[in-house]
C-alpha cells in the first residue's frame, strides 16, 4: 500500500481554498484531507513549502506536443509526446485532437488511441474530432480540401470504430439534417457546435434537440450582431450551453473574454488548443493544411490563427493576470469544468477523496514545482 501524506500547501480543492489541510494519498488516490495536526503515523510526508496544490489540469482540446503532430503522425509515440509535453505545465488529461482529414485517418487515430490504451499509458481520455463536417465559410485553418458534408456512410463506421473512443466531435450543425443529429445523440459522444455560419433561429433549434455545448467561443463562428445575435449571440442568450474558449491573447482580446466570463459563469472553460508547444520546428503541410511559426503563434498560408503555442497552464495565468478572473475560478476552468464536460467529474478535476492523486504543486508566479500522477511524481521525458 502506496501512501504519502502533502503538508504546508494552499490547496484548491474545486470547492474551496484550503490553507490548513494535509493532502494524504493512497495507492493512487486520494484518500483524505486532514488537519496537519493529526497526521497518522509511519506515513511518509511531504513537505511543499507554501506551494500551491491544484488538481491536474484536464485539456479537452490539443492538436500536438514539443514534436508529435497527431493528425499528422497517427502514432503511439506521437500521443506519448503530446501528454508529457504538456505535462510539463500540469496538464494530466489530455483529449488529442483532430483537425479536418480523410475517414481512413480518423480510422487509424482511433487505432492508435486503442493502442495507447492497451500499452497501460496514462492521460489520453479519448478523441476529439474536430470536423471535417465544418461550414467552409467558418472553416478556419482547416483544410478547404478536407471539409465536407457528413454522410450516412461515415457517421456509421465512426459510430461503429470510435464508439469507445471517440468522446467529442465538433460540427456545424446547420449541415447537417434531422436524422443526422438523432444519429449523433445516439453515440454518446459530446457534440460540440463550431466552425459554423448558423443564424440564431438555427442554433437554438439545434440546442433544443439537447445539445449543450460549443468549440472556443468567438473564433471561427458567425458573430453577434445587432439584426442577427448569430452563434455569439445565441452562446449568450442560453442559459443551458457550455463554451470553451483559448485565452492565449490572439484568438480573442481579453476583454471578451471578461464579458463572455461574466455571462457564461461556470459553463466557460478552457482549452489550450495547442497545436504545438514548447515548440522548436519549422514549417508543416499535411493535406492542405499548411502550419508556420513566428515565435508567437502559428498560422496557416492565409494569414489565419491555426491553433496556439500555448499549454493549458499559460491559458490559466493570463485568465487572471490579465483577464483578472480570481485563482480559484481560473483554475477550475482547466480543471473542474472541462472534466464535466468528458462526464469524468466523479474522478478528476477536483481535491476530493476517492479522486485520483493527479495533482499540481504551483509556486506563487504559476510555475510547475511538481507533478504527481495517480500518486507518483513525475518526470516527463521528451526524448
Amino acid at each position: 500500500m502506496e501512501s504519502l501524506i502533502l503538508t504546508n500547501a494552499t490547496l484548491f480543492t474545486g470547492d474551496e481554498v484550503l490553507e490548513t489541510k494535509a493532502l494524504w494519498l493512497e495507492n493512487g488516490l486520494i484518500k483524505a484531507l486532514i488537519d496537519p495536526q493529526e497526521l497518522p503515523a509511519g506515513i511518509p510526508v511531504r513537505d511543499l513549502a507554501g506551494a500551491r496544490l491544484i488538481p491536474g489540469l484536464v485539456d479537452f482540446q490539443l492538436y500536438g506536443g514539443s514534436t508529435g503532430f497527431f493528425t499528422r503522425d497517427l502514432s503511439v509515440d506521437s500521443l506519448a509526446n503530446m501528454y508529457q509535453t504538456h505535462l510539463l505545465d500540469g496538464t494530466t488529461t489530455i483529449v488529442p485532437t483532430l483537425f479536418s482529414t480523410s475517414l481512413e485517418r480518423i480510422l487509424r487515430a482511433i487505432e492508435a488511441v486503442q493502442t495507447y490504451w492497451n500499452q497501460g499509458l496514462p492521460g489520453v481520455a479519448g478523441l476529439h474530432v474536430e470536423g471535417p463536417y465544418l461550414n467552409p465559410s467558418k472553416r478556419g485553418a482547416h483544410s478547404p480540401a478536407m471539409v465536407r458534408p457528413p454522410s450516412d456512410r461515415e457517421l456509421d463506421v465512426l459510430a461503429e470504430k470510435g464508439k469507445d473512443v471517440i468522446k467529442v466531435m465538433t460540427i456545424a450543425p446547420e449541415c447537417f439534417d434531422d436524422a443526422l443529429l438523432a444519429r449523433l445523440q445516439k453515440t454518446g459522444w459530446a457534440i460540440s457546435a463550431g466552425h459554423t455560419d448558423a443564424t440564431y433561429e438555427q442554433l437554438n433549434r439545434y440546442f433544443d434537440q439537447g445539445f449543450h455545448l460549443a468549440t472556443h467561443l468567438y473564433n471561427a463562428m458567425r458573430p453577434f450582431e445587432g439584426r442577427e445575435p448569430g452563434v455569439v449571440g445565441t452562446l449568450f442568450d442560453r442559459p443551458d450551453v457550455h463554451a470553451s474558449i483559448i485565452v492565449d491573447g490572439f484568438h480573442c482580446d481579453y476583454a471578451s473574454v471578461r464579458i463572455a466570463k461574466k455571462l457564461l459563469g461556470e459553463r466557460l472553460f478552457l482549452i489550450s488548443d495547442a497545436t504545438f508547444a514548447h515548440y522548436t520546428g519549422g514549417r508543416l503541410e499535411l493535406e492542405g493544411f499548411t502550419l508556420n511559426y513566428d515565435g508567437q503563434r502559428f498560422v496557416n498560408d492565409e494569414g489565419r490563427l491555426a491553433g496556439s503555442a500555448i499549454t493549458l497552464l499559460e491559458a490559466v495565468k493570463k485568465c487572471v493576470e490579465q483577464v483578472g478572473i480570481e485563482p480559484a475560478e481560473a483554475i477550475r476552468m482547466a480543471t473542474a469544468y472541462p472534466a464535466r464536460q468528458l462526464q469524468l467529474d466523479h474522478r478528476l478535476g477536483y481535491l476530493r477523496p476517492g479522486y485520483e492523486a493527479n495533482l499540481v504543486a504551483l509556486s506563487a508566479d504559476w510555475r510547475v514545482q511538481e507533478v504527481w500522477v495517480a500518486g507518483q511524481s513525475q518526470a516527463p521525458d521528451l526524448r
